[in-house]
């Protein structure tokens, strides 16, 4: 596609936004709230932005639209049944967008929220050269309908049906541009790397696309989907009524020992966001650990109480990871972060305030546990979806997400509960989860079940 076009990818959250550019007009396609990344491009390119476009009401980040539209003057596009309390451009079918010599034409595409729209993007010709398709047709999928509730879930699931059979028609050259891909909760799989495709590609390869009718494709569209973060129910809301711009929201304050315990006094989360290592071998009471990475905002926001404050405990160079936590929390919503702990867990313990610990494994280590008599306790807090497609005999099953609420059905004893997953994230942080109760564990910070599955069970129990 000869179109002047930038994907930006934000890989903790699995989506793209994208930038395109004509005859020095640029236009915006479902921008992150930290937008600057995509108005820095179009002033590389000499570029106005005109417009920015909007494919759906987003459950899984705060828009960056707002802030985009308040820095250029830009026009927000959105679907006209999308209900947003703040003056934007609504279209329906057929209505058309200019970005320089292109053509943006919406679609009606609901499936994945009711009010989905697509924009086919033409140059000079009547043929559409790619389809901005949001939450719709996907890189090896297709996205979910269950977000919204059980009761809308089933209508939204036929509505996609369709919405994919009209996709399926464009031209085999269409490229295929969407919002959602790998590593987003808001697809049915995990999809290929790749962030873009063609319909040509798409029709080869997509189950979304081979459902042979609409019962069909129902019941695989439904089947074995991943829980997703319970901040997902904070996201539309907010983005309706459009989000308060990021410059004001506070940068977090670097806060000293007894500061940081009088805010954890008074109701504060602390999350420790350095290596699951050093954080099991000592870490502030009650707080949990969530390592500063793609997944870091995902897993935040399934923890953490939506808008409670918290504190940030930091690996180094401190700076400038805590630039990179609180961008990654505010794409998210979570705008309290009201400091760090400086120097970090050092100026704790110099402070001679309380330090916990546990016992870290590897996947090894719990072979071998298992193999020298009575066998420890075991943890599983992988996805249920992971848990069914094969799990360690004896061991218990919460996923990490849900082990806040349900953390009271773990027993307690005095002899430690191994805590499992695929690779040792997830096992931390469940592992904090329950130390904070005061739960005994020890934490699987390296290796997980499938490694279990393939090295150290029986085969004669298999």
């Amino acid at each position: 596609m000869d179109v002047d076009l930038e994907v930006v990818v934000t890989p903790g959250l699995g989506d793209n936004s994208y930038l395109i550019a004509s005859d020095g007009e640029a236009a915006l396609v479902d921008p992150q709230r930290d937008v600057g990344r995509l108005l820095s491009l179009a002033d590389a390119r000499g570029a106005s932005v005109r417009s920015i476009l909007e494919t759906h009401v987003h459950n899984d980040y705060v828009s960056g639209a707002f802030d985009a539209s308040r820095a250029t003057g830009a026009e927000i596009v959105a679907p006209a049944d999308g209900n947003y309390a703040f003056p934007y451009r609504g279209v329906k079918e057929g209505d058309e967008i200019r970005v320089g010599a292109l053509r943006l034409v919406a679609m009606e595409t609901p499936g994945h929220t009711p009010e989905h729209t697509c924009y086919l993007l033409y140059d000079a010709t009547d043929v559409p050269i790619g389809v901005f398709t949001g939450g719709s047709l996907m890189v090896g999928g297709a996205g979910r309908t269950d977000l919204l509730g059980p009761e809308l879930t089933e209508q939204l699931t036929r509505f996609q049906y369709r919405t994919l059979r009209r996709l399926s028609a464009l031209p085999d050259g269409v490229e295929v541009l969407p919002t959602h891909g790998q590593g987003s909760f808001c697809g049915t799989g995990s999809g290929p790397k790749e962030r873009t495709s063609t319909l040509r590609e798409e029709r080869g390869r997509n189950a979304a696309l081979s459902a042979p009718d609409e019962e069909s494709f129902i019941g695989q569209q439904l089947s074995g989907l991943l829980a997703y973060p319970t901040y997902y129910w904070n996201m539309a809301p907010i983005n309706r009524a459009g989000p308060r711009p990021m410059s004001e929201i506070s940068a977090p304050a670097a806060l000293g020992p007894e500061e940081v315990q009088r805010r954890i006094d008074a109701g504060a989360w602390v999350v420790d966001a350095r290596n699951r290592k050093e954080f099991a071998l000592a870490h502030l009471p009650r707080s949990i650990n969530i390592e500063v990475g793609n997944q870091f905002a995902s897993y935040v926001g399934w923890i953490v109480t939506f808008n409670d404050p918290l504190v940030l405990v930091l690996p180094d160079p401190e700076a400038a990871r805590l630039g990179e936590a609180a961008t990654q929390l505010a794409r998210i919503g979570y705008e309290r972060v009201e400091g760090y702990l400086r120097g970090g867990i050092r100026a704790w313990e110099g402070a001679g305030l309380e330090v916990r610990s546990f016992g870290t494994a590897d996947i090894d280590d719990l072979c071998a546990a298992q193999a020298g008599g009575t066998p420890p306790r075991v943890l599983d807090v992988r996805q249920e979806k992971e848990w069914d497609a094969g799990h360690i005999p004896g061991s218990r099953h919460i996923f990490v997400g849900d082990l806040p609420e349900r953390v009271g059905e773990v027993p307690s004893g005095d002899d430690e509960l191994w805590v499992a997953c695929a690779s040792g994230q997830r096992a931390s942080i469940a592992a904090s989860i329950l130390d904070r109760e005061g739960v005994a564990v020890r934490s699987v910070v390296s290796g997980g079940v499938a490694d279990w599955l393939r090295d150290c069970a029986d085969p004669a129990s298999a």
